[in-house]
């Protein structure tokens, strides 16, 4: 069974009297396991189809399951509690708050959940020793580097053990070397941790660390 499986998903834009379709008919399945990468041009509608997994949007028709769960047929209030415990989403651009720092940056998915103060603390600093980071705790974004600050997001997407990891080109903003920082800390999230990964990327070399490539183009997506 698949973990993610998308179903005739479409999403089509209507400004005034034009129709404007991103994708229409999209289907997809994920296993458990797998870290699949989607490449496709700018305007093909990768960070569209990734926020319609993640909830973050609605699709025209079609569903999504996510173990088994109907992401499109949630109200926004099951879809907030659910993204908090389901979905790791990780930014080109770190998406961190400056006014926090890196622990508290990370805790922030925590809050919605029920955990006391100390079982967040635990996995705070669990999901920092994994990016190895532990060391970088009170430290604000603007005292990291770029390739730092992908890692405390990355350790942010983490920190609940979500079902499901999105990645949106994320070393789109980093210099080579942080770059292969992060995708190597990303496949090892996936060989080590047995997360499900969805990466979306222009960049070969980041292409080439999953496990299949498929190119959205057009509207069409194929492998």
């Amino acid at each position: 069974m698949a973990l993610l499986e998308i179903r005739d998903l479409s999403k089509v834009y209507q400004r005034d009297a034009q129709r404007i379709p991103v994708f229409e008919g999209i289907n997809l399945n994920i296993v458990a396991g797998e870290f699949l990468v989607l490449m496709g041009p700018s305007g093909s509608g990768k960070t569209t189809l990734l926020n319609l997994v993640a909830g973050l949007d609605e699709p025209t028709t079609g569903t999504i399951r996510v173990s088994g769960a109907e992401v499109t047929a949630m109200s926004r209030r099951d879809l907030a509690a659910w993204r908090s415990h389901h979905v790791g989403f990780i930014f080109q651009l770190y998406n961190l708050l400056p006014v926090l720092t890196a622990y508290q940056n990370i805790e922030l998915p925590l809050l919605l959940t029920h955990l006391s103060k100390q079982d967040r603390r635990e996995h705070v600093m669990t999901a920092l020793e994994v990016v190895g980071l532990s060391d970088r705790a009170d430290h604000y974004p603007r005292q990291l580097s770029g390739g730092q600050e992908q890692r405390v997001a990355i350790a942010r997407a983490i920190v609940s053990d979500p079902t499901l990891i999105l990645a949106d080109e994320p070393t789109g903003d980093l210099d080579a070397q942080s770059a292969q920082d992060v995708l190597t800390l990303m496949q090892r999230l996936n060989d080590e941790y047995n997360k499900t990964i969805l990466l979306v990327t222009h960049d070969q070399r980041a292409a080439d660390r999953g496990h299949a490539i498929m190119h959205l183009d057009k509207g069409v997506l194929t492998g």
